[in-house]
């Protein structure tokens, strides 16, 4: 540089490259900067982590179990609190309600065997429940009576109709 631009520099009070105050770009602390990426990783996997847990929980709760007629004549009472579900088809004439009542009591039994299993229902059934094709779905508990106690009916339609008569 020339003695007049340092002359002119050194009037307007600016500091050159020479002098120790002349710092172009302050940097920051490098542990400073770990320090932050280090809380921020913490905080992702804490709520990933929630996250996982919630999701799983979640799921599990919501498993059904579903079984046969047979497979829960053999399996037994269900657990406290724990619902179930249980497939067979209407045994003919078995169902029966009282009068003025929304209570059934109905028979199912296994498809593949001649296993059966009384069941109560409080409720309205739907429509397809007495066709001979359709297959019954139960959702509820099989109490050690030897009666399950049916929360919900579910008819599964059947894949074929046959026309009556």
């Amino acid at each position: 540089m020339s003695r007049k631009t340092n002359r002119i520099r050194s009037d307007l009070g600016m500091t050159g490259p020479t002098d120790p105050a002349f710092d172009p770009l302050p940097t920051k602390p490098e542990s400073n900067n770990f320090n932050h990426r280090l809380k921020l990783l913490m905080g992702l996997t804490v709520v990933l982590g929630a996250l996982a847990f919630l999701g799983f929980t979640a799921f599990q709760s919501a498993t059904v179990y579903f079984y046969t007629v047979n497979e829960i004549t053999e399996v037994g009472p269900t657990e406290e609190g724990r619902t179930v579900r249980v497939s067979g088809k209407l045994v003919p004439n078995s169902f029966s309600r009282e009068q003025n009542s929304t209570m059934a009591r109905f028979v199912l039994k296994d498809k593949d065997t001649e296993v059966t299993l009384t069941a109560l229902h409080d409720g309205v059934v739907p429509d397809l429940f007495f066709n001979d094709h359709s297959e019954i779905i139960l959702e509820g508990k099989y109490g050690v009576d030897g009666v399950f106690h049916s929360d919900n009916v579910i008819v599964k339609c059947p894949s074929k109709y046959v026309a009556a008569g």
